[in-house]
């Protein structure tokens, strides 16, 4: 077990404001959750799994066996209601009550089948709507295209999103594994993504670095999940700090993973990140399915890393800055960011001087 921190730092982990950027919504179904829709909706899950079980973080080195348990919790969400009540669970005691202020919602309609998208849609919008109700916290939705599906489904899912386009729906992903859907198959999805006037990201974790100028230059994203092997190729890192990309990280998921170095804990991929000058992000990608929530992957970069709240302060600030809003949303955003980095000694002076400084 982790050694705990010291009470004062622990104190700023819990009030540091956050804005997560790479947060999927399948992933974020508690345990206890998923055993009471599958009842609801009278589905059998393998093992007669209890709560405490059906999430074995240490197996997900693996990534197929973490996404067959990921298909597991999308399959028992089949109606509104379901998705109502995963997107209020997230947003409130995965969110708010963590600090959490905004998050994009990462929701991958072909990890439930049958389910028509509007409905996933509808469900999500009223969770998300009682939860800002509720506490505040703001949200949006990043439409995810499995990149283990054909070309041709991606485009169909893009036609479905430009075909109910709601406000709230401000872009489009691509996740699953890297290995078996590489980027370039999904040009013609992220084109018409384009096109349509929406945002775009991918999933890069696992390819090598050339993988990222694809998803910069053929997909036209804007934004990279994962990325850590950025640093393995230099004129890569420094094209990417020169163009001020983003790389929402995700510390705990990703050392299981062995995507953000060795699994040792060490996180020293993202710490070449930020040492090189590239803008990060951190948040907690599946938290209860790798065992973690918005505060314990700030936690674990105190741990190994010894940042302190300059280091979030700035983490924060990016996503703030790479958050999809429009210019007063982004404003109203940053307003209550920065009151509550001030209220916790991370002044824009400090910000400021620290950027100089650098």
């Amino acid at each position: 077990m982790d050694d705990p921190l010291d009470g004062a730092t622990e104190a700023l982990l819990v009030a540091l404001p956050k804005v997560s950027l790479h947060n999927h919504l399948i992933g974020a179904v508690s345990a206890q959750t998923v055993l009471d829709l599958a009842r609801k909706h009278d589905v059998v899950l393998d093992g007669g799994r209890d709560a405490e079980s059906l999430y074995d973080h240490g197996s997900y080195e693996d990534l197929n066996e973490f996404l067959r348990v990921l298909d597991v919790a999308g399959s028992v969400m089949r109606d509104a209601d379901d998705f109502r009540r995963v997107a209020f669970e997230t947003l409130t005691d995965g969110g708010a009550a963590l600090g959490v202020v905004h998050r994009e919602i990462f929701l991958s309609p072909p990890g439930h089948p049958g389910v028509p998208y509007r409905t996933i849609i509808d469900g999500v919008l009223a969770g998300m709507r009682d939860a800002e109700a509720e506490t505040g916290i703001t949200s949006r939705m990043v439409i995810g295209l499995n990149r283990n599906d054909s070309a041709s489904a991606a485009v169909e899912l893009v036609e479905q999103v430009v075909e109910y386009r709601i406000d709230e729906v401000v872009g489009i992903g691509l996740d699953y594994s890297e290995s078996i859907g590489p980027p370039a198959r999904f040009i013609e999805a992220f084109r018409l993504a384009g096109r349509s006037g929406l945002h775009r990201t991918a999933h890069s974790e696992s390819g090598p670095p050339a993988n990222i100028e694809v998803i910069l230059d053929e997909l036209g994203g804007e934004r990279i999940d994962h990325g850590y092997h950025v640093v393995d190729d230099a004129r890569i890192t420094a094209r990417c700090v020169a163009e001020g990309i983003t790389f929402t990280c995700t510390p705990v998921s990703s050392d299981i993973g062995r995507y953000s170095g060795s699994g040792d804990g060490s996180h020293r991929r993202i710490a070449q990140m930020v040492d090189a000058g590239l803008r990060i992000t951190i948040d907690s990608d599946d938290p209860p399915m790798f065992g973690t929530d918005a505060v314990n992957d700030f936690r674990a970069l105190a741990r190994a890393l010894g940042y302190g709240l300059p280091e979030f302060a700035d983490f924060t600030r990016n996503a703030v800055n790479a958050a999809w809003l429009d210019g007063s949303d982004r404003a109203a955003l940053s307003q209550v960011v920065e009151s509550r980095l001030s209220a916790l000694g991370a002044s824009s002076a400090q910000r400021d001087q620290g950027q100089h400084d650098r």
